[in-house]
């Protein structure tokens, strides 16, 4: 298994997510069902399937 950078698109959408997860962390967004701590382990499980999928 060869680990790979992610692209941008990949990265980017991971940010998005980690900073939404850190807003509701900090009581912000009041609205999101989910608790932050599960906002940001998804938020980490697409950056990590991005550095495993080739070309991804």
């Amino acid at each position: 298994m060869n680990l790979s950078a992610p692209t941008q698109i990949v990265f980017i959408i991971s940010l998005v997510i980690a900073i939404i997860g850190l807003l509701a962390a900090l009581g912000l967004l009041a609205f999101i069902p989910l608790a932050a701590v599960w906002i940001m382990l998804i938020a980490y499980i697409v950056l990590a399937a991005g550095c495993l999928m080739r070309g991804a």
